[in-house]
């Protein structure tokens, strides 16, 4: 009662076009065996799952940046290092081409809500092909996983610039070029011919009695309660005022809250528990990069959604991101144009005029001379620029500089208590041997 009695007050206190939602709690979430997240905080780590061995899901989504690497647009296979710090490579194990999105944040995944993953939502909950999921594998997505993180978790072992390698470099690489599921069986032998690993899986799957019966659907399981357990978090000030402390905000996160709420319209798209509401958006970010490009597009330029569904009605249009622990995650936006929680919402109140100011030096990547031609180049196009800015779905919203700040304050207030300090944390070693970044 004292819950409803705080929120019917606020909600009473101004204008609210969204729902405040309930708060979280652990029957929310899936539950997972903690023997195999044990299993996949290793592998999450382990570069054995890697067509060159040089490169981690881990590498990307790193303890030490909340699950991400503090780029707009990733490092993959041939980088080297980790985060911000992290380079292009050199000689010929240099990157090809950048990573075309923003490593998304892997806070919360584990909820049951979840239905689509990926900016593009190129992964979610189906039927289509018989096996539970549409996905880029289409009917040749194994069955087996126990929910949608776990079909996340194979998908980029099996990306060329992400974790597989380029053709001709290994034999992860080579298989994938035949076709998408050849590769994962390489993959499971790699790791249950390794005797500690194989040793695991026995103790943590009830039906697996020998090493040689681990496949990558055990493999993905194991990652995916890793990640479903490692990253659940809501234990912030927001989460507390949802619980019924009606004093868990400050002043400016409270202001922050009624704008999110009412007036400035955030929560129309970010609802719901998550803060999502797992539909696509076309914000009409800054545009760089080399694009997810579809077969047929001739230019560097990433249509969002359509390239998934093939509705020109989704032509730029991204998924609602979820925003507990947002503070800590940045960059923003699918292709990382915002390092600051201010220069997003300051782009959601005025997308035109933003766009307009944004610089190239304003995105967060790592140099790499042999693709600056193709970094900004879309930008020069004034017929695709002109495309994106007409799809925006968002219009601007007038609001000072003062009420910004306060917005800013909530973003701030959605941080976990506990976010910076997970359960299991990165392993010092993994049963391969290779190095961990």
């Amino acid at each position: 009662m004292k819950r409803a009695l705080h929120i019917l007050a606020f909600l009473c206190a101004g204008p609210a076009v969204a729902e405040v939602p309930p708060p979280l709690s652990p029957a929310d979430f899936h539950a997972f065996d903690p023997d195999q997240a044990r299993i996949g905080q290793l592998l999450f780590y382990d570069k054995i799952l890697s067509g060159n061995r040089n490169i981690a899901c881990g590498t990307c989504h790193h303890h030490d940046h909340a699950g991400g690497d503090g780029l707009s647009l990733g490092i993959g296979e041939g980088g080297v290092g980790v985060g911000p710090e992290r380079t292009a490579g050199t000689g010929a194990d240099r990157i090809r081409k950048r990573i075309p999105r923003n490593a998304p944040a892997l806070w919360n995944l584990g909820h049951k809500d979840i239905r689509v993953l990926f900016h593009d939502g190129r992964l979610e909950v189906s039927e289509l092909y018989g096996n539970g999921f549409n996905s880029p594998a289409q009917e040749w997505l194994p069955t087996g996983f126990d929910h949608i993180l776990a079909a996340q978790a194979v998908l980029p072992l099996v990306a060329q610039f992400e974790m597989a390698g380029n053709p001709k470099e290994n034999e992860i690489a080579g298989a994938v070029h035949d076709r998408i599921d050849a590769a994962w069986p390489i993959l499971a032998k790699r790791v249950r011919t390794i005797p500690e690993y194989g040793a695991m899986f026995v103790d943590a799957f009830d039906h697996v009695e020998t090493p040689e019966q681990v496949t990558i659907v055990e493999i993905a399981n194991a990652l995916a309660a890793f990640i479903g357990t490692e990253w659940a978090n809501y234990d912030s000030p927001f989460d507390a005022y949802l619980a019924g402390d009606a004093g868990a905000l400050d002043a400016a996160a409270a202001r922050g809250m009624a704008l999110f709420y009412g007036a400035a319209g955030c929560a129309t798209c970010h609802s719901g528990p998550l803060l999502s509401d797992q539909k696509f958006h076309a914000l009409g970010l800054p545009a760089f990069g080399p694009g997810r490009t579809r077969q047929w597009d001739p230019i560097p330029r990433d249509m969002g959604r359509v390239g998934e569904s093939n509705r020109l009605e989704d032509a730029y249009r991204f998924r609602t991101p979820p925003l507990r622990n947002v503070a800590l995650t940045g960059p923003y936006g699918h292709n990382g144009a915002y390092r600051t929680l201010e220069g997003i919402v300051r782009h959601h109140l005025d997308p035109g005029g933003m766009g307009a100011a944004w610089r190239p030096q304003d995105a967060q990547l790592p140099e790499a001379p042999w693709l600056a031609e193709i970094d900004f180049v879309i930008r020069s196009d004034r017929a695709e620029m002109a495309r994106q800015a007409a799809a925006r779905d968002i219009a601007p919203v007038a609001l000072d500089d003062a009420q910004v700040a306060d917005l800013v304050a909530f973003l701030h207030a959605l941080t976990g208590r506990t976010a910076e300090a997970r359960p299991l944390g990165r392993p010092e070693t993994v049963p391969s041997g290779l190095p961990v970044d």
